[in-house]
């Protein structure tokens, strides 16, 4: 290690390191429910080991993390259950906002607010005025979110523009549909994880997700911890990222894309 260098500094130059991770937080309440626990308590679990996934997160080197913490559909769920998430969510930011600010942790919001109850709001606001000037990790904490309504929104914005007169619809591309999704300004996640053994999006960053790599984990969310966030850094590095290229042997024996 160089004079004055942090361990952070050296990770920030190891290869193989994702700038953006996307995490799908799955098998709380399967967690619970195998050890004859309330699924409040696999909640409970679950806010450790994304404490814990945070600071990871950080010690790798990466740039963005983004934490898939509460869907569009979990409103879905028993209402007892939905009253103990956003208990979770407001001690969380109550007792966690001060260290995520110390850590130089920027935390960005992404999802519908209109609809959430103004405590709600005004935590989120909170959490993201409070932190908006770090730079060492953006956490994106994607709640109330859902992919596709994100990417509707994103289209009727632009066809509302056009009916304005202020844009032409030969003038949409992706790039324009990508300035107005919550994720603007955020480069695409590199890699995504998902835990409980389930191999699906569930509608989290389908659009941002078109070249992303997947690691799929058989364990439960409660029990994802730092080995097993290098095992899935160590699978995404072996990979070979083509971007829909191919790859061809070059006369020095070395690969390049074409």
């Amino acid at each position: 290690m160089i004079s004055g260098e942090t361990t952070l500094d050296v990770r920030r130059r190891l290869p193989g390191v994702p700038a953006h991770v996307g995490i799908i937080m799955d098998g709380n309440g399967r967690w619970a429910a195998m050890r004859g626990l309330p699924r409040i308590e696999g909640h409970r679990r679950g806010l450790e080991a994304l404490r814990g996934t945070v600071r990871a997160a950080i010690d790798f080197g990466l740039d963005y993390l983004t934490v898939y913490s509460f869907s569009m559909e979990n409103w879905n769920r028993p209402i007892e259950e939905v009253a103990d998430l956003m208990g979770l969510l407001k001690r969380f930011i109550r007792n966690d906002l001060g260290e995520l600010h110390k850590s130089g942790v920027k935390v960005k919001v992404i999802g519908g607010r209109t609809d959430l109850k103004p405590d709600i709001r005004a935590l989120l606001d909170e959490a993201e005025d409070l932190t908006r000037s770090n730079t060492r990790l953006t956490l994106i904490v994607a709640f109330n979110y859902g992919s596709r309504q994100e990417i509707a929104a994103a289209a009727r914005a632009l066809a509302e523009e056009v009916a304005a007169g202020r844009l032409k619809p030969s003038e949409i591309n992706e790039t324009l549909l990508s300035q107005r999704l919550d994720t603007a300004g955020v480069p695409d996640p590199d890699l995504i994880i998902r835990t409980s053994g389930e191999k699906r999006l569930s509608n989290f960053l389908m659009w941002q997700a078109a070249y992303s790599e997947f690691v799929f984990l058989p364990m439960h969310w409660p029990d994802f911890d730092r080995h097993a966030f290098e095992t899935a850094l160590a699978e995404f590095s072996a990979r070979e990222r083509r971007f829909g290229r191919v790859t061809a042997q070059g006369q020095n024996g070395k690969t390049k894309k074409i």
